[in-house]
């Protein structure tokens, strides 16, 4: 049992028994994620059971693996769906539209992260979207409701987003979808007024009505959560509702505001296009990066062509034997490694396209020092030698 640990210990604890005993499934490995396991799609199926999925004619279901098969439920019972798009970086949801008379493998591939991308239709502040039920992954969660995302809080402000546009009632039931092993004890101080509570979790053996009478998120609370200002850097329908919200008049002062939005503004500079300069370990503007090369063929041939991933939004303490280790665990080590650490990123060469693919889909929606990495082809750039 979890005790009084951390919410950091616990997501620790949760992730490495779900790899030692080998519950976890791919995306491997899990720490960093919504972890996904074996049983996830029996544990989705139990959906069908429940009498609020029943009356729901508009469900949001979070984007993560685990929870696929709750898509699928949703879309096999004809509702809407809507999932947030990855990080919200393009806008708030996306409302999944299967094509006309879609056969049950069509609806399988719109339930997969590729289907969410190929048949969604954007869906913004301004929509009428009514939810009747919302479905979130977990890291970890107790049987009185508390729940521990992987610590980038979007599960939260999702929900404080759908509040503020109208689209949640204070009744709007909750559910998660866990492993057995991810329910916990979890001790109340650990809980925030920003965060999350659930009112049903599902496992591959149980449906659990948590009976939860903890208030949920009243909309943003701009004032309380430190990792808002961090947020505004990233998330552009964020500063349109906060922009919103203070002509309404509600105050939307940030915590430490000033301070804060400094390192924001430096965290979010990768969202620039990144060019071939920015590879290129001697151009960088602040002193020399180091070069980690593959230590079983150390020269870069002149002239092989070399496709560079670009990661970003590297938290200032990460180390990059960190950064290398993850590489490996999830078997996409570069032939070079430039890390600039100072800028919070670091760019890996690698000998083909197909494996820099790779790279970019396995790092995707990983975390790193609680940070999400931003992970994408820096494009155009080729090995000079």
């Amino acid at each position: 049992r979890a005790g009084a640990a951390s919410k950091w210990e616990i997501r620790e604890k949760v992730w490495e028994h779900l790899e030692a005993s080998g519950l976890a499934e791919f995306p491997r490995p899990v720490r960093g994620r919504i972890p996904n396991f074996k049983g996830s799609l029996q544990a989705c199926c139990s959906l069908r059971g429940l009498d609020v999925f029943s009356r729901a004619r508009e469900v949001k279901v979070d984007p993560d693996k685990p929870l696929e098969g709750a898509r699928l439920a949703a879309l096999q019972a004809r509702k809407t769906l809507l999932v947030p798009t990855p990080r919200l970086r393009t806008g708030l949801f996306n409302r999944i539209v299967p094509p006309p008379g879609a056969t049950k493998e069509v609806l399988r591939r719109c339930a997969t992260s590729q289907g969410v991308r190929e048949f969604s239709v954007p869906v913004g502040l301004d929509s009428k979207a009514q939810v009747d039920l919302v479905v979130v992954g977990s890291v970890a969660v107790s049987e009185k409701g508390w729940r521990i995302g992987k610590g980038e809080g979007y599960a939260d402000m999702e929900y404080a987003m759908m509040v503020s546009m109208g689209a949640v009632q204070e009744d709007t039931p909750v559910v998660t979808i866990v492993h057995d092993c991810q329910v916990l004890d979890i001790a109340e101080e650990l809980l925030d007024d920003h965060d999350l509570t659930v009112d049903y979790i599902l496992t591959p053996t149980r449906t659990i009505q948590t009976n939860c009478k903890r208030p949920k998120p009243q909309g943003i609370i701009w004032h309380k959560a430190s990792y808002i200002s961090e947020m505004l850097g990233k998330i552009p329908i964020l500063k349109t509702l906060r922009s919103r919200e203070k002509q309404a008049g509600k105050d939307v002062t940030l915590k430490e505001e000033h301070p804060v939005l400094e390192n924001t503004n430096r965290a979010a500079a990768p969202d620039r296009k990144v060019t071939a300069a920015d590879t290129q370990p001697w151009a960088a503007p602040e002193g020399q990066p180091r070069v980690e090369g593959d230590p079983i063929n150390p020269r870069l041939e002149g002239s092989d062509p070399i496709t560079t991933v670009y990661v970003g939004n590297l938290p200032a303490s990460l180390r990059v034997s960190e950064l290398k280790s993850a590489l490996r665990e999830l078997q996409v080590p570069p032939v070079r490694l430039s890390w600039q650490g100072a800028q919070h990123r670091a760019f890996l060469d690698y000998r083909d396209e197909g494996a820099a693919e790779r790279a970019v889909c396995s790092l995707q929606d990983l975390s790193l020092g609680g940070s999400a990495l931003r992970v994408e082809l820096a494009k155009g750039h080729r090995n000079r030698g």
